[in-house]
């Protein structure tokens, strides 16, 4: 059934993840959602040198939050950061170098942060697609590595400093790409059979999904969500999946309206009126599933996905001093 799969996900995709489908949607837009003031207001986005994370990262500053940018390159974040801030005005601004595809980096960044900082509001956006199977330092597979367990170790980590400040939220950038994904727990690295860097980000996009669900479930003092930014032309769009940016570039979204439901989300007063847990797409819940996909996993598997990760992390913070 996966090109059943693959075949509806794109044909969707043609029609509602481009540009043309984000124009549609936003006719329905309320604009006064995101006139807010955040002054006071702290958030914290991973990924923010480039594409969505950048572009949330501007607009929030543009209405006077507090935002610490997360980024794993120091030379091209603070470019970022000086861009933000020229265009803004806007001097609480705040650079973090942190490797989110290196455990014990996220565990040690996390802890000083919380003995230093605030926060009201965690935006993961850090992501990779890397398309041959690279291993990091630590002997994981790249892209679950980032976008998965580093997703997973940057929230819970931080869970305790969101559990004490007021409307505290968690957003995180997934992709349209895992309705063509069952949640795979056999083979979180992808370690058996051929390497396909696109269905392995896929998965992992699945796997922010369940966590989100779960999240939910646990921790009910704080609003979780998950979203797709639909088809953005992004530096990491161009980079990871050139045939696709070939085919598609007149029809992309651009950076800011890819990054407009994960701003929406991080800010609105609208988002959290809707129960925590769900998947949004252009400001609204849309459903984890295609239909006729079989992609609907058992309730024990979910849960002994947030027991692997936790395994897997907890292996990572011994090594982190105190």
């Amino acid at each position: 059934m996966s090109w059943y799969r693959n075949t509806v996900w794109f044909v969707k995709g043609l029609r509602e993840y481009t540009r043309g489908g984000y124009e549609s949607a936003s006719r329905h837009f309320n604009p006064a959602d995101v006139e807010v003031d955040v002054a006071g207001r702290s958030f914290l986005i991973t990924g923010a040198n480039s594409g969505i994370g950048k572009a949330t990262a501007k607009e929030i500053a543009r209405r006077g939050g507090t935002v610490h940018l997360v980024c794993r390159n120091k030379e091209r974040a603070e470019v970022a950061k000086e861009e933000i801030v020229t265009e803004t005005g806007n001097q609480n601004v705040f650079l973090h170098i942190v490797d989110i595809s290196n455990p014990k980096e996220i565990w040690k960044f996390a802890e000083k942060f919380q003995n230093e900082h605030k926060l009201n509001v965690l935006i993961n956006n850090a992501g990779c697609m890397v398309n041959n199977r690279e291993l990091t330092e630590d002997g994981l597979e790249k892209n679950f590595a980032t976008n998965t367990l580093g997703t997973y170790i940057m929230t819970t980590a931080l869970l305790p400093l969101l559990e004490k400040a007021a409307d505290a939220r968690v957003v995180t950038v997934s992709s349209g790409g895992m309705l063509v994904q069952k949640l795979n727990l056999s083979d979180l690295q992808s370690g058996n059979g051929p390497f396909d860097g696109t269905m392995v980000y896929a998965q992992n996009k699945r796997q922010q999904v369940v966590l989100t669900e779960q999240w939910a479930k646990a921790h009910r003092n704080i609003h979780f969500s998950v979203m797709h930014p639909g088809w953005a032309d992004t530096p990491a769009v161009r980079s990871s999946m050139p045939d696709f940016y070939k085919r598609m570039k007149n029809s992309l979204r651009t950076e800011a309206q890819g990054a407009d439901t994960v701003l929406w989300l991080a800010v609105s007063a609208e988002a959290t009126k809707l129960p925590s847990g769900l998947f949004f797409q252009d400001r609204q819940p849309v459903p984890t599933h295609l239909p006729l996909a079989y992609t609907h996993s058992p309730p024990e598997d979910e849960e002994k996905l947030m027991q692997m990760l936790e395994e897997f992390s907890q292996k990572f913070k011994s090594v982190s001093p105190g």
